[in-house]
């Protein structure tokens, strides 16, 4: 997917109120999201995540924009669609994304690696666990660092979660959100696969998961 058709979805850098948020037929309901902390941010902002800000709090808190968190949860599912489950790669060395990962990795029937990512999983062959992905999702573009090196390395579209503190140096879509939070965590991978099933006709467009997304949750 191009910078393009990424760029072309994007609209105000306004939060929406409960009734905007109806009329826009986010994913899931505002409550939800706002619940769950997807919009919590950081205290640090790059420029790269600038255009994903709604504001910054009196304490210095970066709030992301909920509207283009749903924006990129869409497109990303309708890119990753394309691909057949196996070839899609989904890592998280951050505990609260191992759960996550899995589950969405079990419901949309692609590779999970969670925890740490031994170098070379993608780029040596003599490995026994050796992997060839089509495209991957990255829950971190911090702490998954190696995942997304060696996806560069051999040229692989990446897809990454990213909060306010991110760089986004080599990813191909962003999905802005709270990548540190348990349950953020937990609703952004649920939403995604329900979404990703959407797109494959496999479940109706307005038919859930059998789960709710708190199966996603990591438990401690």
């Amino acid at each position: 997917m191009s910078s393009a058709e990424v760029e072309k979805t994007e609209n105000g850098q306004t939060q929406p109120s409960a009734k905007e948020a109806k009329g826009a037929e986010l994913l899931v309901p505002l409550e939800a999201y706002l619940s769950a902390g997807v919009h919590i941010g950081t205290h640090t902002c790059t420029k790269y995540m600038e255009k994903f800000v709604f504001k910054v709090r009196p304490d210095g808190l970066y709030i992301i924009d909920i509207r283009r968190t749903d924006e990129r949860l869409r497109i990303a599912a309708k890119f990753l669609a394309r691909y057949e489950p196996e070839s899609i790669l989904a890592v998280a060395a951050r505990q609260y994304g191992h759960r996550p990962v899995q589950r969405f990795a079990e419901f949309v029937k692609a590779r999970a690696v969670v925890g740490r990512f031994i170098p070379g999983t993608l780029t040596n062959p003599k490995l026994e666990w050796f992997a060839e992905p089509e495209v991957i999702i990255i829950t971190d573009p911090r702490t998954d660092d190696q995942a997304l090196t060696e996806a560069l390395e051999v040229g692989i579209p990446i897809v990454a979660f990213a909060s306010t503190d991110n760089k986004l140096n080599g990813v191909d879509l962003v999905i802005p959100g709270n990548n540190k939070g348990r349950r953020s965590l937990a609703l952004l991978y649920w939403i995604l696969a329900r979404q990703v099933l959407r797109e494959r006709r496999e479940i109706g467009p307005d038919e859930d998961l059998p789960v709710g997304f708190d199966e996603f949750e990591t438990k401690l």
